[in-house]
Formats: C-alpha cells, sequence, structure tokens
C-alpha cells in the first residue's frame, strides 16, 4: 500500500507539502497542488483514518457549510446541528455558501486551516475543487440534505421522491391538469431528485410536462416570481405550480398578489420543504416536509463516529406531504 512518501516521490515534492495539501492548507501553488492530487489518484494512497483519529491535538470543532442561511430549511438545520453537536461536547462554526460555490470552497478552506475535526456541508450547486480535495485528505466529512456525485462520503438526506408522486396524485384527486414546477439550480442533486419525480408522477397520471412548465429557478425568491410571472405569458397558463423549495414559494405568492390574483382561485400552489409560518398564511400552504431536526441530528452522529475513528452509514430519511388549503382543498383536507 503507498505511504505518504511515494505520494511524494511521485509529486516531486516534500512530505510536508504532501501534508500541507492533504490538511486543505491554502498556502500550496495551484500546479504543485494538482501534482500531489494527482499523485494520490494514481497510487490509490489513502490516509490512515485510525491514526487520524488518535490524534491529540482535536479542536473539538466541527464546521458547518449551509447553502443559504436565510433559507428557513436550513436555519432550522444549523440549530439542529448545533443543539445535536453540544449534547457531544463539540462546538460548531457555520459558513453560509449564500449559493455561491466560490463562496462555498472558501469557508471549506478557511474552516480547515482552523483545524476543525470534521466537516459537514449541504454543497452549493456545481463540483467543488475544495471538497474533492478535502475528501482526498481524509477529512472526517459528511453531506446533509445535498451531496456532490463522485465524493465517497456518508450523506444524510430525505427521500422526497415518493411525497412528490403523492403530492400529484393529490392534485389530480382536486382536478388539476396542467401542473407546471419550478425548478433549483440544475446541478444540485436535491433540485434534479424532485424534478424526475414530478415528471415520473405525471406520466403515471397520464399528463404531459411541457417544456414551458418546467421553470428554472435558483431556490430563491425572487426566481419564482419571476417564473411566475412567465407562466402568465403564456397561452394556457397553469393550473397548479409546485415550487421545489419555500424562498420560491413565497416568491410565486408575490407575483400573484402583484396582479391581484390569489392561491388557490387563481392557482394553486404547493412547496417543498414546510416552514413554521406556512400553515399561517392565507391561505395555508400545502407542502412537503422533510425531518429536518433529525437531519441535523443523524448528520451530527455520522460525522462525529468518523471523528472518532469508527466508521458511519449514509441515512435515507423519508419527507412527507402535508395537505392544507393552497391547491383547493375542502375543509376535510385543513391541518
Amino acid at each position: 500500500m503507498a505511504g505518504i512518501k511515494d505520494v511524494a516521490a511521485r509529486a516531486g515534492v516534500s512530505v510536508a507539502t504532501v501534508s500541507r495539501v492533504l490538511n486543505g492548507h491554502s498556502g500550496v501553488r495551484a500546479d504543485t497542488r494538482s501534482r500531489v492530487l494527482s499523485a494520490v489518484s494514481e497510487l490509490r494512497y489513502r490516509p490512515n483514518a485510525v491514526a487520524r483519529s488518535l490524534r491529540t491535538d482535536q479542536t473539538r470543532t466541527l464546521g458547518l457549510i449551509i447553502s443559504d442561511v436565510l433559507n428557513p430549511f436550513f436555519t432550522e438545520l444549523a440549530r439542529a446541528v448545533e443543539d445535536a453537536a453540544r449534547s457531544r461536547g463539540y462546538s460548531v462554526i457555520i459558513g453560509n455558501a449564500d449559493e455561491r460555490l466560490a463562496l462555498q470552497d472558501h469557508h471549506v478552506r478557511t474552516l480547515l486551516d482552523r483545524r476543525i475535526d470534521g466537516l459537514l456541508v449541504s454543497p452549493a450547486e456545481g463540483d467543488s475543487v475544495a471538497l474533492r480535495e478535502a475528501a482526498l485528505s481524509g477529512i472526517p466529512m459528511v453531506f446533509v440534505d445535498r451531496w456532490i456525485e463522485g465524493i465517497d462520503v456518508p450523506v444524510v438526506r430525505a427521500d422526497g421522491r415518493a411525497a412528490v408522486r403523492e403530492l400529484v396524485g393529490h392534485l389530480y384527486a382536486l382536478g388539476h391538469r396542467r401542473l407546471a414546477i419550478i425548478t433549483g439550480p440544475v446541478a444540485t442533486t436535491t433540485s434534479n431528485e424532485r424534478v424526475e419525480a414530478f415528471r415520473s408522477a405525471l406520466r403515471e397520471y397520464g399528463l404531459p410536462l411541457p417544456e414551458a412548465y418546467i421553470g428554472q429557478g435558483d431556490f430563491q425568491t425572487e426566481s419564482g416570481r419571476r417564473v411566475t410571472s412567465a407562466f402568465f405569458g403564456l397561452g394556457e397558463p397553469p393550473e397548479a405550480v409546485f415550487a421545489t423549495d419555500n424562498l420560491m414559494a413565497l416568491g410565486v405568492m408575490d407575483e400573484l398578489r402583484l396582479r391581484g390574483l390569489r392561491v388557490p382561485d387563481d392557482m394553486a400552489l404547493a412547496a417543498f420543504d414546510d416552514i413554521a409560518w406556512f400553515p399561517h398564511t392565507d391561505p395555508p400552504i400545502t407542502a412537503i416536509a422533510q425531518p429536518t431536526p433529525e437531519l441535523g441530528h443523524r448528520a451530527v452522529a455520522a460525522l462525529t463516529d468518523l471523528v472518532e475513528g469508527r466508521s458511519a452509514d449514509s441515512v435515507t430519511l423519508s419527507a412527507h406531504l402535508i395537505p392544507r388549503r393552497s391547491c383547493g382543498e375542502d375543509e376535510r383536507s385543513r391541518r
């Protein structure tokens, strides 16, 4: 099995340089970092996770990088992570990526420079050099909610496909036939999963999904408003809209209000990611809820297992539909 000296020899650098690259330090030239990571890949070198867990300079600090701190889902997730970490004797440093890959990678390198013991990440859109480097370096890491294909670390997430299928059946039963969707960023795993689940469910009910009914959003309020405006520019606007996150659902409501229209009289609305104030809007919003506190607790449990030298598996929980009144439900569907 290749060791760190073999990696150094293959890359033509010192062992200390290899160590700096593998620990995510920023003070290494880009070409040197690239040679070291290529050597790591070619030699299939993996740091000794047990040895790392026995080091004496642990900080009892975890890093958490979330995609958007203004999104109520991630705010609740961060609270759950902090509570779970504190109960295990760890502190948490939070970085807000603001759905920007460059800012996310800046936070990754900054947290590694602070010698955190492990990293929890809900990745922003796109591939991440910093996260791939962190995974190769052996830093204990867990993805939560979202993940990046090809990075082999545990993922703690909720599977929303069954709930999306239930939502489509619910809309169909209410008489809606022209169903549209507002998607998130194209490279996020959660957005792609929700779109494919929606498309598949529509096929089951013999309903089309025209390209014009697929609105490209970005998990931000303004994109929900913009896409809804475009829907009303169609010759035949959709009867119901499924916003794949809560902020875009808010944008739908804003655009309808601006036009003097109402949910659900003029357009039915459902959202992915239930939040505390959805039951209190007028009308209350039908939503798919994730078990957010449990996601946070299970993610911390997986990460601390890795930090303390134990193995950790991926965890998949289930999301569920909460019908309220934003899709034209009758009194029996109120909750």
